[in-house]
């Protein structure tokens, strides 16, 4: 069976076409830019790459060009081929803990709580329209990053607020990222042989930890938005909310003016001055004082969440790194880990230093001494999507 695994952003749409149940990857690319005059697509066929620049409009005209270029290139022989479209969308409010056959009425509910993701889940309808009006007979899977963390229960999700601003304007925890958290559970069970308590770090440009009790989701930094939790490559994480009315009375900002500093131009970027961990990592190294600072600072606050979780899990079966910068900076996991120590927790620094996903290497990271194993595991939310889609519509 062939189906399409997509994600789709406010300007971008990433795919993979999948042969399933056997998960092999048929092709694999991306559009990005859309609605700009630069906009590109690239499209990979094993070691084949087609790329081009092309003006795209919009989604429709995005999705139009890519069922296009698997007609003419024979990667399907026809749209009939493409039996199922999983659609990665990013938040299911209240209303969903597991993802559904997209119908009618499941578009409108994710159209109505759209504030809560301006910018995602309005690309993601955009997606689900066009594919649907591509490929009528495929069968369409809406998968929720939210849906993971629905677990967590209600003295964890909920704010210390009026109770009424929960149950007039579903004000609570929601936590993100959870199609990587739920890849990592899975894989930590097949790698444990039974369901255990994990901290997952999923460190990227977003950053998310999660608390995982045998197997389910008890609570996740992120929280009514993604701007919650630890600082983040362009994010504040946590800060005192008092912060936002002073700053807008001292520099004369609007709310809107304040959040967007604190979503885009904060986090690592705010302090060190850049947000790339690639770059963080050759400035750290060249003892660049304010990268130092960051690295510090960053660092703590993983470590704070990973000892805060030990607390509530009662022991910990595994610390997981994950994504761009989980898998491959061998320093925030070091500084991470070394803050860990009176934990019982004991890094191999040689390993550590091996364990790089881009050169195909995963791994455990720390020494048969210490307290609690740490690893380093790829994370795949495209493969999420494709077995949930699988499992909705075999």
């Amino acid at each position: 069976m062939l189906l399409l695994s997509v994600n789709s952003g406010s300007s971008t749409l990433k795919f993979r076409l999948y042969s399933m149940p056997e998960e092999r990857v048929i092709t694999k690319g991306s559009f990005e830019r859309i609605g700009s005059s630069d906009s590109d697509y690239t499209i990979r066929v094993n070691d084949e790459k087609i790329y081009l620049k092309k003006e795209i409009k919009n989604h429709e005209e995005a999705v139009s060009t890519l069922l296009t270029e698997l007609v003419e290139k024979n990667i399907v022989n026809s749209l009939d081929d493409i039996k199922a479209v999983g659609h990665r969308v990013v938040h299911g409010g209240v209303l969903y803990s597991k993802s559904v056959l997209i119908t009618k009425r499941v578009i409108e509910e994710i159209e109505n709580i759209k504030e809560l993701a301006p910018l995602h889940n309005p690309a993601a309808i955009a997606g689900m329209k066009a594919f649907k009006k591509a490929i009528p007979n495929a069968k369409m899977v809406a998968c929720f990053d939210t849906a993971f963390h629905q677990t967590i229960e209600e003295s964890n999700f909920l704010y210390p607020v009026p109770y009424e601003w929960y149950t007039k304007y579903d004000i609570r925890k929601y936590g993100f990222h959870g199609l990587s958290h739920k890849y990592i559970t899975m894989r930590m069970k097949d790698i444990l042989g039974y369901d255990g308590n994990l901290v997952i770090c999923h460190i990227g440009n977003g950053a998310s930890i999660s608390a995982i009790k045998e197997g389910k989701c008890i609570d996740t930094s992120m929280g009514f938005t993604p701007n919650a939790g630890i600082m983040m490559g362009t994010r504040c994480g946590d800060i005192d909310y008092s912060i936002i009315g002073y700053i807008m009375k001292k520099e004369n900002l609007t709310y809107d003016e304040v959040d967007n500093i604190l979503n885009k131009k904060s986090g690592l970027q705010g302090i060190a001055g850049m947000n790339d961990l690639r770059d963080i990592d050759r400035a750290y190294l060249a003892k660049d004082n304010k990268v130092i600072l960051a690295i510090s600072m960053y660092t703590e606050r993983i470590a704070e969440y990973i000892a805060k979780y030990f607390i509530k899990l009662g022991k910990i079966d595994a610390i997981v790194f994950t994504a761009g910068g989980g898998e491959n900076d061998p320093i925030i996991r070091k500084e991470v880990l070394d803050k860990l120590k009176p934990l019982g927790v004991e890094l191999d620094n040689k390993l550590n230093e091996e364990t790089i996903v881009r050169k195909d290497k995963e791994g455990i990271i720390t020494t048969n001494k210490s307290s609690i194993a740490s690893y380093v595991i790829s994370t795949d939310e495209e493969l999420v999507i494709a077995k949930d889609t699988y499992d909705l519509t075999k």
